[in-house]
């Protein structure tokens, strides 16, 4: 690179990115596994396309500030708007070639060599993941959620009306998937979506699942008592996993720090991956990465956490409520 020396490199894939050692944000380094590949010094995560599509717009985020050139000048080039810039930096939208190949012109970016490997990665960030076959069902909004679950190191997990989406039994699913859908077809295509998303907690170097679930959701009557008790069980079996926790809020606390709403916080092991918040609401759902949102949740999480009895204490708690029923 015309920059001279580097301080770090950007490993997506086979793609490496050279960042200049004079960007305003620091050197950084990080390393995504394709699917089928060993796994990387870092944990062998697979890192799907909405994850590359963050990495993507992180790396052209740095090489536009090295460039000293500003948000509404990059969106000139390209005949967008500053928002559209916004968006692509922080990984929330597809990218067009044209797009790319332009910015890393007004960038400087002239080695033919160089400008391959973003349009290479250009090309993951863009391919489909496995639930795009699902996505005539699924809001954009959630399709996101996906992308970044999938890619996610750990996934700490609040829920107060339902079970968390990756610990439910496929029959709980689809009583909580029939609340919202009368079409049965639909239905079971949804319960399959489900289904297929809990197989990241198999995979080899899974995510690390932390979930805190209101005892309400755990006795609310969506399901036969056998059902129901199945439900518990699995509950059970799967805080047994050394990569699960589960703790419960129990009716007896009353109040408690995480009483607004459930939420997700997920963290990756990339520093190019800013740890986010997922706020679910009924048509839609706000993601939270900036760092004074995401430290209040964690705080929230960790108070709450240290609150409640410990996963080491969940499975009588859970025996308890599955006898009662």
């Amino acid at each position: 690179m015309s920059a001279g020396r580097l301080l770090g490199l950007l490993a997506i894939g086979r793609v490496m990115i050279g960042v200049p050692d004079d960007a305003d944000a620091g050197s950084f380094a990080a390393s995504f596994d394709l699917p089928g590949t060993s796994g990387g010094s870092r944990g062998g995560l697979r890192h799907g396309p909405t994850a590359r599509r963050i990495a993507l717009g992180g790396a052209l985020r740095r090489r536009r500030e090295v460039a000293g050139l500003s948000r509404s000048e990059a969106a000139y080039e390209i005949r967008a708007s500053q928002a559209k810039i916004s968006r692509l930096e922080a990984g929330r939208v597809g990218f067009k070639e044209r797009d790319v190949a332009d910015l890393l012109t007004l960038y400087g970016v002239q080695d033919p060599a160089e400008r391959a490997k973003y349009l290479d990665l250009l090309g993951e960030a863009n391919s489909p993941g496995w639930w795009h076959r699902y996505s005539d069902l699924l809001d954009s909004w959630f399709e996101t959620y996906l992308g970044l679950e999938q890619a996610a190191s750990a996934i700490r997990n609040y829920e107060v009306q339902f079970v968390p989406g990756l610990l439910q039994t496929e029959d709980y699913a689809r009583a909580v998937t029939r609340l919202g859908n009368t079409d049965e077809a639909v239905i079971e295509q949804r319960v399959e979506l489900r289904m297929r998303r809990q197989e990241l907690l198999d995979r080899e170097n899974p995510p690390r699942l932390w979930a805190v679930v209101d005892e309400g959701a755990l006795r609310r009557p969506l399901l036969g008592q056998e059902q129901t008790r199945a439900q518990i069980t699995h509950l059970i079996e799967m805080n047994e996993l050394p990569h699960v926790s589960l703790q419960v809020v129990p009716f007896s606390y009353g109040g408690h720090p995480a009483a607004g709403g459930p939420f997700a916080i997920l963290r990756f092991n990339d520093p190019e991956l800013p740890d986010v918040v997922y706020l679910e609401q009924l048509a839609s759902a706000h993601y939270l990465d900036k760092r004074s949102d995401v430290e209040y949740y964690l705080a929230v999480m960790d108070r709450l956490c240290t609150l409640v009895e410990p996963p080491s204490r969940t499975a009588p708690i859970l025996e308890a409520i599955r006898a009662d029923m």
